[in-house]
């Protein structure tokens, strides 16, 4: 894993880059962003995606594998992703011939230096909450530059460059890297125990939230239901601090929230007057609405206004997404990794899916956190999912580590019956098509590549 060097000094200008896992979600929309303002983009992906073809169509040139040959004599910087390991041959050929090499926050850092930044940080909920700021924004008639974590539904982009100096970025905390911008606003949606890889400790954590926190130039907006939040907001120091929540002291209150068919319905108290947002099952987060709602209210925009904007959120990519109905049996995808996310991605499948059942296919993430947490992720799949079909671990930036499969999941339920552990894809749809049934919901879960096997259940599922 490459961490950013959080002193280094960023160039003042920037030439024709090169993006090492330009395909990847934060990747990707940073450098469409870079294209956006004229540069020269080159990049290299392991695979081919629509992002790899929609950056082609929108001008980067774009390899599939990576080749020391790809890093030409023109290039001017090399961007990497912290999933990216040491030996690969671009990152090696940048050292060699001293090419500055920048973290993709370091790239982003660049591109928003001098703005008004509203960051939005956290656990969880950001890219939601980050797409509900955008797309309110948009409504209320600003047109803010923005990058997200996942696609925003309604834009089919995960970034975009808009007018004026107003941006929204969504604040990644896993290696650190949120520290390097200077925001005007902080979100701050909530802490947990995770990547402690880096970190260290959770009052490691807690300080750094803390640093970001009290660089707010004009506003910082803290959960008053997490204990970690509160912490944070206690110890920061910002010249205007609100508060969002179910809690009775938060300024921005989620009073109630219902299921309406096919939207959840969040009731908003702002000042003593209430505001219904209706909201569609995939973005279907309420609390994520509410702080999305304190930020704006923040930034002084009128309440109705505000909850008119949120309603036109359509959701983002792999949260909650709806891939394909078969048999009766609708297909859903979604990126929860940690199992408190998991845990708010099934108590959505289980109010929208009725009568019917949920069946959930895990793919764990990480050898260090299911290592750390298998015995959560099966309280939690195990409380919540009628079965779960457990995949093997995605590494993403890690070596393995002896004895570490998802069978440590598997085996930690209760009830050996209502769990699989299948390490092969096909042999895991095969499952899922034998015990599905007419009004089941079937869900992916994991940040990594789960997503893949979406075709396969559908063949599998078709009669």
């Amino acid at each position: 894993m490459i961490k950013p060097d959080l002193d280094l000094e960023l160039p003042n200008e920037l030439g024709r880059l090169h993006f090492v896992g330009i395909g990847g979600s934060g990747m990707s929309g940073i450098a469409r962003l870079f294209l956006d303002a004229g540069h020269v983009v080159t990049g290299s992906d392991r695979s081919e995606s629509a992002s790899t073809r929609e950056l082609r169509d929108a001008g980067a040139e774009v390899w599939i594998g990576h080749d020391a040959a790809h890093v030409g004599p023109q290039v001017e910087a090399l961007v990497v992703t912290g999933a990216l390991w040491e030996d690969n041959p671009e990152y090696q050929e940048a050292l060699r011939r001293g090419i500055p090499v920048l973290h993709r926050a370091h790239a982003l850092a660049w591109l928003v230096r001098g703005t008004r930044l509203i960051a939005v940080s956290g656990a969880h909920g950001k890219s939601t909450t980050t797409g509900l700021i955008v797309t309110a924004l948009r409504e209320l008639g600003a047109d803010p530059s923005f990058v997200n974590g996942g696609v925003i539904a309604g834009y089919g982009r995960s970034s975009a460059r808009g007018a004026g100096d107003l941006w929204v970025i969504e604040a990644d905390e896993s290696d650190g890297s949120f520290e390097l911008y200077d925001p005007a606003v902080v979100l701050v949606t909530n802490l947990d125990d995770d990547h402690l890889d880096h970190y260290g400790s959770a009052q490691a954590v807690e300080d750094a939230f803390v640093r970001v926190a009290s660089g707010a130039s004009e506003l910082l907006v803290t959960s008053a239901d997490d204990s970690g939040a509160r912490a944070v907001a206690a110890r920061a120091s910002a010249p205007r601090s609100l508060t969002f929540g179910t809690a009775r002291e938060a300024g921005v209150r989620l009073v109630a929230e219902r299921v309406d068919g096919d939207a959840v319905v969040a009731t908003i108290a702002v000042d003593g007057t209430e505001y219904d947002v209706r909201l569609p099952v995939a973005a279907a987060i309420a609390i994520n609405a509410t702080g999305a709602f304190a930020v704006l209210v923040g930034l002084g925009f009128d309440a109705d206004r505000i909850a008119r904007g949120l309603e036109v959120f359509a959701g983002t990519g792999r949260r909650f997404e709806h891939h394909a109905t078969v048999r009766g049996v609708r297909v859903y995808d979604d990126y929860a990794h940690h199992p408190t996310e998991v845990v708010a991605a099934l108590e959505i499948a289980r109010a929208v899916v009725g009568a019917g059942r949920v069946i959930a296919v895990h793919q764990p993430h990480l050898y260090s956190r299911t290592q750390a947490m298998a015995g959560e992720f099966a309280d939690a799949y195990e409380r919540l999912a009628d079965h779960t079909i457990v995949l093997d671990v995605y590494g993403a930036r890690e070596d393995p580590i002896p004895g570490v499969t998802g069978a440590l999941v598997a085996d930690r339920f209760a009830d050996p019956s209502r769990v699989d552990f299948l390490p092969d894809w096909q042999a895991a749809a095969d499952r899922v098509a034998e015990i599905a049934r007419p009004g089941d919901l079937v869900m992916t879960l994991s940040c990594g590549d789960v997503y893949r096997i979406i075709p396969q259940l559908v063949d599998a599922l078709e009669p």
